[in-house]
């Protein structure tokens, strides 16, 4: 009974550690500044279904300010391939290398 009750104490305290929010994924607005935005396509499935919500994506930008990869953090699955075909069309400032930034898209 010892061991279970250590067990689950292990798991949930490795749960929880895992949840801890780390400096990059705290940041809401992109640090580089977008100069060219471009709106998510509202999907017609999750219209006619009501399907509201954000797509909090991660974004990988390379110097001279193209979007070189995503990886979507958080979202309803049906609004995620929306979000990521917009922000893939983003171009943000130059800077002098590579920044991570992560980003939110809203479907109101």
């Amino acid at each position: 009974m010892r061991r279970i009750n250590t067990l689950i104490v292990a798991i949930g305290l490795s749960a929880s550690l895992g949840t801890l929010p780390c400096a990059s994924q705290t940041r809401t607005q992109p640090e580089r500044k977008v100069i060219e935005k471009v709106a998510p396509v509202y999907p017609q499935l999750a219209k006619s279904m009501n399907i509201k919500g954000v797509v909090k994506m991660q974004v990988v930008v390379r110097a001279n300010g193209n979007v070189k990869s995503t990886k979507v953090i958080g979202g309803n699955p049906l609004l995620l391939d929306s979000a990521n075909d917009a922000v893939r069309k983003w171009k943000f400032e130059a800077a002098a290398e590579e920044t991570t930034e992560v980003v939110r898209l809203s479907f109101p």
